[in-house]
């Protein structure tokens, strides 16, 4: 549904005809005929609009508008981690970590949350190079030295690219 301006006549199944008299960021304030004053969900699709208030200013940015700029700034920061999946020969696997010393019990651990954390330390190190990059106060000479530790820290990881199905998910080190 679009965005409703203040002044917008409505129709509800339940409540009948309305005017919309405020619009928060999430929902609409409407005075009904039959309900009063009502507080609807922008999501919701009973609301049928009779008659668009053309003359009503803008204000702010409507709900679309705010979810498109909060995914561009996690996408961005790495707030939204792409799915990465992992490879089919490991789905439902068990790591066993047995001790040196037989007394003590193995630990088992889901293959998939191990997994798991190895792609969350990925997007870690991923952030923490956006961020080197982006420093304003670092020197290029600081950030190619700091970046270095990076790219050898993927070299250790490269260890775990078996479990990733696929190949442009790999941790990839210094090439020699």
């Amino acid at each position: 549904m679009e965005e409703l301006s203040v002044g917008t006549r409505v129709d509800h199944p339940r409540y009948g005809e309305g005017i919309v008299s405020k619009n928060n960021l999430t929902a609409y304030e409407i005075i009904f005929e039959r309900g009063g004053k009502m507080e609807i969900t922008k999501r919701n699709t009973d609301l049928t609009v009779l008659e668009h208030n053309e003359d009503a200013p803008r204000t702010g940015l409507s709900l679309s508008e705010i979810e498109n700029v909060m995914a561009y700034v996690l996408d961005k920061y790495a707030g939204l981690s792409e799915i990465i999946p992992l490879g089919e020969k490991w789905i439902g696997g068990t790591m066993i970590l047995q001790p040196a010393n037989q007394d003590l019990k193995p630990k088992e651990i889901p293959i998939e949350a191990f997994f798991h954390k190895i792609v969350m330390l990925r997007d870690r190190l991923r952030v923490l190079e956006q961020s080197i990059n982006s420093h304003k106060k670092l020197s290029d000479e600081e950030k190619v030295h700091i970046q270095q530790y990076i790219t050898r820290s993927y070299g250790s990881l490269t260890t775990f690219n078996i479990f990733f199905a696929e190949k442009e998910h790999y941790f990839k080190g210094a090439k020699s």
